[in-house]
């Protein structure tokens, strides 16, 4: 047997070996999820980098754009410490940077980022001065060239070891589609380079695709420190590089008790093993000492790939792992590379067996923080003991994330779950609003993370998508200790109607965390009237006015919580409809939309007979969006009144029980010595101050999470409320002229006129509409076919997308935009099913390539009604037929 091939089999014994003693080893229970608490601390960050949590608590992070931010824990406040001019294309940009190891005594900032003037990569020393960035402090410590030709991968983690030397992750520069195919980049065609990862990872002089280590000194030079992977006189290769072969390890970590590193690096696309060589992986990486991890001849545990000829397609002989050779024109280092090391962890697109915990789906491994247990962390909230000295890691694209448990001498002895708390509704700490809605701190994609001085988590969560999020944000994570209050969940049915009045009051959804017997206490207000001790119970309002039903609960060990709800007696909510437009019409930016509203209420009579009345009651707002699951940035402050009772009682312009918030703003707007007073009215409760209704008492709320709130509600401006709205029961609004508007929101308000002593109620109706330009991968259903993330691809014979519900009645043609770098092939549009009415078709030639888009028209058959259609797609026998951009209905 080849030795590499046996090294191959007795090192993927020895993981399968150490997972399984691991699974034996961890036997104690996992701290449960309810204990963990999650705060956002800032949102809407455009592409979020990395984060450092500075030693007095301000947590310094960066985005893609070259703006360093500071979040400051003693206000909530964000302040832009600077911005660095930065080259933006092909994933360059403001990468990553680290704090000095004595930032308290230097306030220097080291920055990784790609400068405009510079192709290539640069690091430099920034100094700070107080919250600001000085820019005119940089000192350059390190550069190096890339090629811009061709994109991608540029990796860019920062991060200082215990022993003062400083680490930059770095990536292969190597562009990894065209003839690639998802395989080894390692084309040595002429003028190839930037398809040849030999050039780069494998090059034993070259500083991509590599983790560099150095010790910077105070001059702003740096030496080379002692175990780097060759000798510093520079003679085998860069003294600077400590790991060798990496593809793209975008997201690395050192343990800062050991040392050690940890990376994850992302890795090919190719799906299945073929004589060009394995499938990709992606990896998480351990380097007790310097080393080659392979790249671009071997990924995951060592699965080699083939010395593959670009120019004749044939694959030549598999790679030696434990002999690899460098025979690139483009390498200008070693011939002999160093034996590759395999990683520690791996996993492809599909299940893995060797780590089925991983699940399967897209791929982009990301290496968290190792976490060290203090006692002092019972004091600050900070992670349990359980999780001493193990690694958190995490892919960003699937998401997931975990901890890597390591025996006494750093070997990975079991895989954990993090906690579901994290990307899961727990209701009470991370609760929905309702059936139809997500919880406000729902991460998407962790980007990187940092365990800070308290012991707790704080994480930059990049969004929904490679792009700009506008549901971006920094999170902080703690753990709870002790007896927490218990989570109540309130209900009654009906909470408003005409006397008398019979509702039924539930707390049964209401629950102790740790599973602790409970008591119920129910309450009517004003007044203060005790209702009754019952989980369940039924009341009678035999008298119109407004009320407050308040359920307290308590635990065995005394901590108790209260929720609130209001019930209004002599009223009925007010339905309105919207007469047009109707749900799934079109609507075109830049052009007015015109709306006519239907009112029906018990009290006021209906908008056919008291039109005039109803005229100033009624608005109409619009919110506009990029795709349906975009997601609404809340600010921290309003993601805690969501989750807590507050608009049970106040809404922003309209009076319900409370004050609307909007007058709290304006009466107490530019007082900062009022804040402090209403922080205190909502922790311990108040009566007086606005009403006779009491405020009850918030205890379930930290001082910290209430005065959030309290600011976002200073923070509303006067006319806060008209952003976005039209006044009457017919109007126009003028939709915005970006580009990107793909949806519209719209929801029609009526507040009636209330029935003495009853207040008013404000009944809602909302309508989505399409832009005219309908994105492709926006479709309702598809089969056979791919949703992309700005087309519809992987297209074959008998693949089908439908739109449902659209309103064809003034569309006289359809224009689409698509590119075909294949057979292309007819789109035929279909009204309800393959088999329906021939609407209109689209003969596609092949259009020159995948990037060239080109737009066709043809003329829709006339529909007087709703219908849904069918894109069909045929060239018998064909794949890979074309790539549809987007389609147009043009009036």
């Amino acid at each position: 047997m080849c030795p590499s091939i046996l090294s191959m089999i007795v090192t993927r014994l020895q993981v399968l070996t150490s997972l399984f003693i691991g699974c034996l080893y961890v036997s104690a229970a996992a701290p449960p999820d309810y204990r963990y608490h999650i705060e956002v601390l800032a949102t809407d960050i455009p592409r979020p980098m990395e984060l450092e949590v500075a030693p007095d608590g301000r947590v310094f992070y960066n985005d893609y754009y070259g703006q360093l931010n500071i979040y400051k824990p003693e206000t909530g406040e964000v302040v832009v410490a600077g911005k660095i001019p930065v080259f933006e294309e092909q994933e360059n940009g403001f990468l990553g940077f680290a704090l000095d190891r004595n930032f308290s005594e230097t306030q220097w900032i080291y920055l990784f980022y790609s400068p405009v003037e510079l192709i290539g990569q640069r690091l430099s020393r920034f100094a700070m001065e107080g919250d600001r960035l000085d820019l005119e402090s940089e000192t350059v410590i390190l550069e190096f060239a890339e090629q811009r030709r061709q994109c991608c991968h540029h990796a860019g983690s920062v991060e200082f070891a215990p022993d003062g030397c400083l680490l930059i992750s770095t990536g292969d520069n190597t562009f990894p589609g065209g003839d690639t195919g998802g395989y080894a980049p390692i084309d040595e065609r002429p003028d190839q380079f930037p398809l040849d990862a030999q050039k780069s990872s494998a090059n034993t002089h070259d500083l991509r695709g590599k983790i560099l280590r150095i010790r910077p000194l105070s001059d702003g030079s740096y030496e080379i420190p002692e175990g780097n992977l060759f000798p510093a006189d520079g003679t085998a290769g860069r003294p600077e590089i400590f790991v060798m072969g990496c593809r793209n390890p975008w997201r690395m970590s050192v343990d800062q008790e050991t040392g050690i590193v940890y990376w994850g690096d992302v890795g090919p696309d190719a799906h299945s093993t073929t004589p060009r060589g394995t499938r990709g992986y992606d990896e998480l990486n351990q380097a007790k000492k310097a080393g080659n991890y392979g790249w671009p001849y071997f990924v995951g545990n060592n699965f080699p790939y083939a010395d593959y000829d670009f120019a004749t397609g044939v694959s030549g002989e598999l790679y030696d792992p434990l002999r690899p050779i460098n025979e690139s024109p483009n390498n200008t280092g070693l011939r002999e590379l160093p034996p590759a090391q395999p990683a520690m962890i791996f996993w492809p697109y599909a299940d893995s067996p060797e780590f089925p915990m991983l699940g399967s789906g897209g791929r982009t491994a990301c290496a968290g923080p190792v976490f060290h247990y203090r006692a002092a962390f019972a004091e600050t909230n900070g992670f349990p003991e359980f999780f001493d000295k193990c690694l958190l890691f995490w892919d960003w694209q699937r998401p997931f994330m975990k901890w890597a448990r390591f025996d006494e001498e750093q070997n990975l002895r079991s895989i954990e779950a993090f906690t579901d708390a994290v990307f899961l509704a727990n209701e009470g700490r991370v609760p929905k609003f309702d059936d139809d809605e997500e919880a406000p701190f729902l991460i998407r994609r962790p980007v990187d993370a940092m365990f800070g001085d308290d012991g707790c988590l704080y994480l930059l969560d990049y969004g929904n998508t490679w792009g700009n999020n506008k549901d971006s944000s920094l999170i902080k994570i703690s753990y709870l200790r002790g007896n927490l209050p218990p989570l109540v969940k309130l209900a009654a049915r009906p909470i408003v109607g005409r006397e008398p009045l019979n509702v039924s009051l539930s707390g049964a959804g209401s629950h102790d965390p740790e599973g602790e017997a409970i008591e119920f206490s129910w309450t009517l207000h004003p007044g203060g009237r005790e209702l009754g001790q019952e989980r369940e119970l039924s009341v009678t309002f035999d008298e119109p006015g407004n009320y407050v039903a308040a359920l307290t609960v308590r635990d065995s060990g005394g901590m108790s919580a209260t929720s609130t709800l209001p019930i209004v007696v002599g009223n009925s909510r007010p339905t309105p409809r919207f007469i047009s437009p109707q749900e799934g019409d079109f609507f075109s930016p830049g052009k007015p939309l015109t709306y006519q509203i239907g009112i029906v209420d018990e009290e006021d009579g209906t908008s056919e007979d008291y039109d005039e009345l109803m005229e100033s009651r009624t608005f109409v707002n619009a919110k506009y969006k990029a795709s349906r699951d975009e997601v609404e940035v809340m600010p921290p402050g309003l993601a805690m009144m969501r989750s807590s009772d507050c608009f049970n009682c106040h809404s922003v312009n309209q009076k319900v029980v409370g004050p609307p918030l909007l007058e709290i703003a304006n009466r107490y707007r530019d007082q900062p010595a009022a804040l402090e007073a209403s922080v205190q009215r909502v922790l311990n409760g108040s009566t007086g101050v606005w009403g006779e209704v009491p405020m009850l008492a918030h205890s379930q709320h930290s001082e910290q999470e209430v005065d959030q709130m309290v600011r976002w509600i200073y923070a509303l401006e006067p006319d806060a409320a008209k952003v976005g709205s039209s006044r009457g029961l017919a109007g126009e609004l003028l939709v915005p002229s970006k580009s990107d508007i793909r949806f519209a929101m719209l929801e029609a308000s009526y507040t009636d006129m209330g029935r003495a002593p009853a207040s008013s109620l404000i009944g809602t109706a909302s309508i989505t509409l399409r832009n005219r330009q309908i994105e492709a991968e926006h479709c309702d259903a598809f089969t056979r076919l791919n949703k992309e993330r700005s087309n519809l691809g992987s297209i074959n014979h008998g693949s089908t997308a439908s739109f449902y519900n659209l309103n064809l009645s003034d569309t006289r043609s359809i224009l689409v935009q698509l590119s075909s770098g294949g057979a292309g092939g007819t789109m035929e549009i279909r009204r309800g099913s393959v088999s329906g009415d021939l609407l209109a078709a689209f003969k596609v030639a092949n259009t020159g390539g995948w990037g060239n888009k080109i737009q066709m028209s043809a003329p829709l058959k006339a529909i007087a009604e709703r219908t849904d259609i069918v894109l069909l797609f045929k060239n018998p026998g064909k794949g890979g037929l074309m790539n549809v951009d987007w389609i147009r209905f043009e009036p």
